[in-house]
């Protein structure tokens, strides 16, 4: 048998050691590389109409302890006064309650109770600690944005809206402050690498978090400055999760709570997980769970999300790639994720 020579051995294991670092840290692999630098992420969310942004938001939270996103503000595009009480509620839960909470202050934003008619936003802040007493007492979300864009590197911040595009339009159409001389459509470009977005239905379609704000929408769909990614309705439809939770044997969970009182109303065998799947996206990317095609959304004044293809466009959309059933179980455990040491007793 030829004996491979020293050097070449050398490469050969060189080579093996930074292909698994890369595997690692791309997300591919089933165990994550604590080397891997965290993303940056801005959460921003509608929190009650439905209840898929919990699900969203512990996923978000258990890649936090997994090392793998650094959340940077957990924001509301909803004026509704329960939002910003219940964001805090589960921060705190996950242990995180300094993180930042902003909320729009636009009077022309949506005020959206959940549409359920358990009230879960009107238990979780009955039942668990909290110091927010109502979402007008949270900063302007524009604020919020600017002062944290502000001070994070360059090209480095991932937004994930799972809601209205209001507060997106705000940041854009926002003014030099005591935090940037730069105009928001030029903090935007200088400071966030891509936006993640759950809105649209395409290739074409109406959908809840578009039209609910129809003038934001149309005015981010055609003036953001950077790159897209659109989880449509149709990628959240099918992938059904929750049910896993709902049956773990564990007390006092205000995410269980919220997911046991809907799932006895209408969802016994899972819920849609239009959120989770954009939250998803934002930390770990889309590989290997959707492929992408490139190309350019149009939001009419019809409310419709129109698609077309264009290698040269700014906006990319997500196209199943995985198998539901396989994304709905990844999501599953990440929900499933307990507080690595729970504030309640």
């Amino acid at each position: 048998m030829t004996k491979m020579p020293l050097f070449m051995r050398t490469s050969f294991f060189l080579i093996a050691v930074m292909s698994v670092v890369a595997w690692g840290c791309s997300g591919n692999s089933t165990k994550e590389s604590a080397n891997c630098q965290a993303v940056r992420l801005i959460f921003d969310s509608d929190f009650g109409p439905d209840y898929d942004d919990v699900g969203a938001l512990v996923l978000i939270h258990a890649l936090a302890d997994n090392g793998e996103v650094e959340i940077l503000a957990t924001v509301s595009s909803n004026r509704n006064e329960l939002v910003a009480p219940c964001l805090e509620v589960f921060n705190r839960y996950f242990n995180r309650p300094d993180i930042p909470i902003g909320a729009t202050k636009s009077e022309e934003a949506p005020d959206h109770t959940t549409w359920h008619k358990v009230k879960w936003t009107e238990e979780i802040p009955k039942r668990y600690e909290h110091t927010i007493a109502k979402t007008s007492d949270v900063p302007d979300a524009v604020k919020v944005y600017r002062k944290i864009l502000s001070e994070q590197p360059d090209k480095s911040v991932i937004i994930c809206t799972v809601g209205y595009l209001t507060n997106m339009k705000s940041l854009l159409c926002s003014t030099p402050d005591e935090y940037s001389d730069l105009s928001g459509k030029e903090l935007i470009e200088k400071k966030v690498k891509h936006l993640v977005s759950m809105a649209g239905s395409f290739p074409e379609g109406r959908e809840y978090n578009v039209f609910a704000d129809l003038p934001a929408s149309m005015a981010v769909v055609a003036q953001w400055p950077t790159e897209i990614y659109f989880s449509g309705f149709e990628i959240g439809w099918n992938v059904r999760t929750g049910k896993g939770l709902v049956n773990m044997d564990v007390e006092d969970s205000p995410v269980k709570l919220v997911y046991e009182m809907c799932f006895a109303e209408d969802d016994p065998d899972g819920h849609m997980s239009w959120d989770q799947t954009a939250a998803l996206v934002a930390v770990k990317g889309y590989e290997p769970y959707y492929s992408i095609e490139r190309g350019i959304v149009e939001v009419r004044e019809d409310s419709m999300s129109i698609w077309q293809p264009d290698e040269a466009g700014n906006h990319l959309r997500l196209i199943e790639k995985m198998p539901f059933e396989e994304v709905a179980g990844i999501i599953d455990n990440y929900m499933m994720h307990q507080p690595q040491k729970t504030e309640f007793p």
